[in-house]
């Protein structure tokens, strides 16, 4: 390209006051912000994280303490500096920062003041920028106060560490600026939602052998590993790797385990609050922190026969510009050179959360089990049908007039062609784990476990053959503490004939 003289100059530097306002919307939201914050502090490495919130007071604040290293006036007044660092620069391998915005644009998404108190060596140096400050001067210029002993928080620093202090909070009071109590009410709930949010983003940090402890107003959190891999019945498959200029992506599968293998609480604590069926697909960690989560990235559809397939992705922050990795560190986009490999890493992991659903579903329909239901697959289609040969209805049916079981077996065949098919896809998108067998009272109980066992024990299974038999089909499955005190109950009354 052929360049053109240049025979003049002109300043184009930015308006502070305008600019810098502009920082406010590149899109964090509080829980971002917050862990951008963080980010610094486990580059600065920090052990400890304390977040400090004072909603109810007249002037509410959110603080972040941590236990770091800590920084010189020459090193903080650098920090304060909006695009402090090239994104193009060589980082430390453990530096989890990126465009040298993070702390003043994370900041300013939330409120108009942000003061930075932080101690090394011995000395205390404090910055602060305000945004109506900025506006009134319209001039870079940071604050440099001489004492910081009223700097709300300010008494939480140790020997070293950094204070990030957030005050005018307005984007943070949901309109309610002369309504104290609805006003932290609502800093409060956001504060609550953050917090599922750094239990997963950090929680490789906070599982470490020399853990990271953040706390949250004095309370530990705990972390939250999305692929629940304390549990045994979860799948890991083997870790892959690809070999890139720019470093390795490590790429490692794994299928979770079915909601009834796990508790209620970890079921949906891995779930977050959208659920299981948007919390699938791939993970990507940079850095052993949490970028992206809950997508394919268009590569199949989120199903929910898939939902227990979940992908970590690991890559290092020397491949940032490859995965366009934004300010916030909550967006990325996936090579081409990636791509074809992650293709078949779902083809494999996708049939093994299938083989979860499908064993379990087989067992239903087992035959062999006198399920409720017939499961029938011919021309394309699928249909239940009730088992009419199932122990309950057959006895009852021999026991009817011949005029009235012809009407009885009508009955059935229209509760099976009545299943409510539209609803139950509807149902199953989204909360297949919501829904639950209904119960049966205890005269209908002792009928269908009566009726199964005279015909099992015909059959000459023995008891334990039995138990495991009926404890995986329904109503005995969802009852099965009471259908084994029946079973005892009429075995013993059997012997005693």
């Amino acid at each position: 390209m052929q360049e053109i003289g240049v025979s003049r100059r002109a300043d184009a530097t930015p308006h502070a006051a305008a600019l810098i306002e502009g920082l406010r919307d590149i899109g964090y939201s509080l829980e971002t912000a917050i862990s951008d914050i963080i980010d610094n502090s486990i580059t600065a490495g920090a052990r400890r994280i304390q977040i400090i919130t004072e909603t109810f007071a007249e002037e509410p604040h959110i603080a972040v303490v941590d236990d770091g290293d800590g920084m010189s006036e020459e090193e903080l007044i650098a920090a304060m500096r909006p695009g402090s660092r090239n994104p193009l620069a060589t980082r430390d391998e453990p530096d989890l920062g990126r465009f040298g915005l993070g702390l003043k644009s994370a900041s300013f998404s939330q409120c108009r003041r942000l003061t930075v108190v932080s101690r090394k060596g011995g000395r205390t140096s404090t910055a602060v920028w305000d945004l109506d400050d900025v506006a009134e001067r319209n001039e870079w210029a940071v604050q440099l106060p001489d004492d910081a002993s009223a700097i709300p928080e300010v008494d939480k620093l140790g020997e070293s560490g950094t204070l990030v202090l957030w005050q005018k909070l307005d984007r943070l009071t949901g309109g309610f600026t002369h309504n104290a109590a609805k006003r932290a009410e609502v800093i409060n709930q956001r504060i609550a939602e953050t917090e599922r949010h750094l239990r997963l983003v950090f929680h490789r940090f906070m599982e470490d052998s020399k853990p990271l402890r953040i706390l949250l107003n004095g309370r530990l959190l705990r972390p939250l590993d999305p692929f629940a891999q304390k549990n045994p019945a979860t799948i890991p498959d083997p870790e892959e790797k690809l070999t890139l200029i720019r470093g390795d992506v490590e790429i490692q599968s794994f299928t979770l385990p079915h909601h009834r293998q796990m508790s209620k609480t970890d079921w949906e604590d891995i779930a977050g609050p959208e659920g299981h069926l948007k919390s699938q697909g791939f993970y990507l960690y940079r850095g052993r922190r949490l970028i992206l989560h809950g997508t394919w990235f268009g590569l199949c559809r989120q199903s929910e026969l898939t939902k227990l397939s979940r992908v970590r992705i690991d890559i290092p922050n020397s491949m940032d510009a490859d995965w366009k990795i934004d300010v916030k560190k909550s967006s990325a986009q996936l090579p081409p050179i990636v791509r074809d490999r992650l293709r078949k890493v779902i083809e494999r992991i996708q049939d093994g959360s299938k083989r979860i659903y499908r064993k379990r579903g087989q067992k239903l329909v087992d035959h062999e089990r006198l399920p409720m239901w017939h499961r029938i697959q011919a021309d394309g289609q699928i249909r239940y049908r009730p088992n009419t040969d199932h122990p309950a209805f057959a006895d009852f049916a021999e026991s009817l007039p011949p005029d009235l079981r012809r009407g009885f077996f009508n009955c059935i065949a229209l509760v099976g062609a009545s299943l409510p098919v539209e609803t139950l896809h509807a149902d199953m998108a989204g909360t297949a784990e919501q829904i639950v067998p209904d119960r049966v009272d205890e005269d209908t109980l002792v009928q269908a476990v009566q009726s199964t066992l005279t015909v099992l024990m015909g059959a000459r299974k023995d008891i334990r053959e039995i138990m495991a038999l009926m404890k995986d089909v329904d109503p005995f499955r969802s009852a099965w503490e009471d259908t084994q005190r029946i079973i005892a109950s009429t075995i013993e009354a059997k012997e005693q004939q």
